[in-house]
């Protein structure tokens, strides 16, 4: 009961989480295509590229490790030790935003003022930004471990949209501002988020509905740090536990967002170009970002809660280990065909969405070329995201350990292969580079799966298995779309009309061969993803 309690709540969850993220992505889609007009795409590469990599990394490096090991929390742990443990958030992001921020004005190559002024006061908003938000750090664990689901949704949703609002006034009012309107977004976003967090507990605790789901805080003090006599400050054994993601969080961040680390610091594209492929990256991600990420976090919680961490499945419950063979199957067997569908349909439709999203600044150059790679990428993308979110919820701390020297590694690798092949081929290498370090992280995940489950009657690599009906129907998809593209290249509408025609026709062809392909696939999404009625898996 317990298993599937939990499998409920993290299919529930990706489900407000995958419509956040729908609505972010297609906010930041309307809000970047309304801003091409108004300001250069150098303006966009430095907030895109530069300063929401500063914002990013400071959040990234002071919460991370965090969030990896009091997920797996009980509800009826000792809260105001794990309390006192998460507000260390705080003082480390600030030390990070000291730091970082200092480098990002004196180490790094500043933008030209005369072309791109307030850069100062974009490096101070950006990391002042990741320090109010790690205020509610706190508050999103107790949230996210007590399954509060719709108080990320409702908090995210409402701070993106003022974020929105406010930028497309100043863009439209005052687009001499520059820096300083998307500075100012950024501070009232997390602003925003914080004062929703503040605003539901003070509401929330003490409640007739907390009480009914035994939250642990009775007052709204005790959402602060305390010292309690006899007992120690944090619990020393989630203490250890986030040292270890600690120390991998520094190695995962370079390998999210590399590319950006290889732009910022060794100045490889220019600001312009910078833009452009954050536009591609931002458009290639659409989809992918907002299906694949609300998976991988809530499938997360779902697994360290049915799997007991660092322990063979031998020593299991059966039933447990069952489930989440059944469920890690499907998933991958879900974001696989998500991803296959991208990259092949990508191929033929990136030039056509360049040219409707930007016009001809970016499908004349090479966004399309870049579209199109990434596509692929997005594929590789949607299959690590399953496996990574598998095998961190079953690793022991010495396996956690082992596999921070892997990554180690594959960063050193990657950060060399990013400069190397974006030398030789511009941005593309950049997705290369990603293709391949991304290659090599699923092939150690399915290695360590395929060795999880090697004395159990489940099999859930099975998942990347398609039927032949399945893969000739891609097949077909691919060649007629790619021939319609070339058949039908002109700029007029009539043309482009028809080629999207033809794409919606192999694009059905291909959902109908899914169905009756994959009916086991079908009921776990309509089960624990359509239905309000959950079923047995």
């Amino acid at each position: 009961m317990r298993t599937r309690e939990a499998l409920a709540s993290a299919a529930k969850l990706t489900s407000y989480s995958a419509g956040l993220q729908v609505l972010f992505r297609l906010l930041s889609f309307l809000l970047n295509a309304y801003t091409l007009r108004y300001v250069s795409k150098e303006t966009i590469g430095v907030v895109n590229v530069r300063l929401t990599l500063l914002y990013s990394t400071v959040v990234f490096l002071a919460r991370e490790a965090f969030r990896k090991a009091c997920l797996n929390v009980d509800k009826e742990q000792k809260w105001a030790q794990v309390i006192n443990l998460l507000w260390l958030t705080v003082p480390l992001g600030v030390l990070w935003s000291l730091l970082l921020g200092w480098v990002w004005l004196h180490l790094v190559t500043t933008p030209d003022p005369a072309v791109i002024p307030h850069y100062e006061f974009g490096v101070v908003a950006f990391s002042l930004s990741a320090v109010v938000e790690l205020l509610s750090e706190p508050l999103w664990i107790l949230a996210q471990v007590h399954m509060l689901v719709r108080l990320k949704v409702i908090a995210e949703s409402l701070a993106i949209v003022v974020k929105c609002v406010l930028t497309v006034l100043c863009v439209t009012i005052v687009p001499h501002w520059g820096l300083n309107i998307f500075s100012m977004a950024q501070l009232l976003y997390s602003g925003c988020l914080l004062t929703c967090y503040i605003l539901y507990f003070m509401k929330y605790i003490g409640s007739q509905e907390a009480q009914r789901r035994s939250f642990p805080l009775s007052t709204v003090s005790d959402i602060l740090p305390k010292y309690h006599c006899h007992q120690p400050i944090i619990d020393l054994r989630l203490a250890v536990l986030t040292w270890t993601f600690y120390k991998q969080s520094f190695l995962k961040q370079v390998l999210t967002e590399g590319e950006r680390y290889v732009m910022t610091f060794l100045n490889v594209l220019n600001f312009g170009d910078q833009g452009v492929y954050d536009i591609v990256n931002n458009l290639g991600s659409l989809v992918a970002r907002f299906l694949f990420l609300p998976i991988e976090e809530s499938f997360y919680v779902f697994f360290v809660k049915v799997l007991e961490r660092g322990k063979d499945i031998g020593h299991q419950k059966q039933e447990d280990v069952s489930m989440a063979a059944a469920v890690l199957e499907m998933l991958m067997k879900l974001v696989m065909l998500i991803g296959l569908t991208i990259a092949v349909f990508g191929y033929s439709y990136s030039h056509l969405a360049l040219n409707v999203y930007g016009g001809s600044m970016l499908s004349s150059g090479p966004g399309p070329t870049l579209l199109r790679y990434y596509s692929v990428y997005v594929l590789l993308l949607a299959i690590n995201g399953v496996t990574e979110c598998f095998t961190f919820a079953a690793m022991s701390k010495q396996e956690v350990d082992r596999y921070n020297i892997l990554m180690l590694a594959l960063s050193l690798t990657f950060l060399g292969l990013s400069y190397c092949l974006t030398w030789w081929q511009g941005g593309v290498g950049f997705i290369l580079a990603n293709c391949l370090n991304m290659g090599l992280r699923i092939a150690h995940s399915l290695r360590y799966i395929s060795h999880y489950f090697k004395h159990s009657k489940r099999q859930p690599l099975r998942g990347l298995l398609l039927p032949v009906p399945l893969l000739l129907a891609y097949l077909l998809s691919g060649t007629v779309t790619a021939l319609s593209q070339a058949s039908w290249s002109k700029q007029c509408l009539m043309s482009q009309l028809i080629h999207v025609l033809v794409g919606a026709l192999c694009f059905t062809i291909t959902i109908v061969t899914i169905f009756f392909t994959e009916p086991r696939l079908v009921q776990f999404v309509r089960t624990y993803f359509l239905s309000q009625n959950k079923k047995e898996l």
